[in-house]
């Protein structure tokens, strides 16, 4: 008999709408833990701010990940990059970055930032991907923007998402409205992510609560254990 997850105790519903679903229609999505996220001397660190608050998540995604690979659930891990030409560098992303002091494609203590194939951008060891799972890479905020991930998600019969990562204002918000708009059922963690301003992260997370869940719901991780049945 195949796993479930469902009821989940989250707000502003119990998740998903429909009351539970199989692993098999489920997927965890791991957006952007970097080491330029969330590594000494990465983009975010490089730009003044404190990564404490972006590695917050990570030992709840670590634990969670766990638990899901256990049950043989797809896991989707996104990492954001530019190929080393930078030719799919916007101009003003390039721009606004240079400003802060952390230039995209500029040499910084983790190799170029924000650049395919450098140090800054792996994945850090708490949630490194295992064989077998997927790896998104993506150019902008949002993982369904100029990748493949709506037709691997759609290939492997996923309706339902989780979402876990950094930064819970801008890759995972932008990933979990552009994954709403697609007709997918998405949670998302608020011990599984972080912001770079904590007040931020709030607002992110309360912002998915309104309208009666305009874009899904926010539960924890330990909620999502709890709530699966074998």
């Amino acid at each position: 008999m195949t796993a479930s997850i469902g009821p989940v105790k989250a707000t502003p519903y119990l998740w998903p709408y429909d009351g539970s679903v199989p692993v098999e229609r489920t997927a965890l999505i791991c957006i952007d833990w970097q080491t330029d996220f969330c590594g000494p001397g990465g983009y975010v660190e490089s730009m003044g701010y404190d990564i404490a608050l972006t590695r917050a998540g990570l030992p709840a995604t670590a634990k969670l990940l766990a638990h899901v690979r256990s049950l043989g659930m797809l896991v989707i891990h996104t990492r954001e990059g530019h190929d080393p030409d930078l030719s799919d560098l916007p101009a003003n992303k390039r721009w606004r970055s240079a400003q802060i002091g952390a230039e995209i494609g500029s040499q910084g203590p983790c190799g170029r930032i924000l650049t395919k194939g450098e140090p800054g951008w792996e994945i850090v060891p708490e949630v490194a991907p295992v064989a077998g799972e997927v790896i998104v890479d993506k150019p902008g905020k949002g993982a369904f923007y100029a990748t493949n991930l709506d037709l691997v998600l759609r290939t492997h019969g996923i309706t339902h998402l989780i979402l876990t990562g950094i930064t819970t204002d801008v890759c995972v918000h932008t990933t979990m409205r552009e994954a709403n708009d697609r007709g997918y059922e998405c949670l998302i963690l608020s011990d599984c992510t972080g912001a770079t301003d904590p007040a931020n992260h709030t607002a992110a997370l309360h912002m998915v609560t309104m309208q009666g869940g305009v874009f899904g719901c926010v539960s924890t991780s330990d909620d999502v254990i709890a709530a699966t049945e074998v």
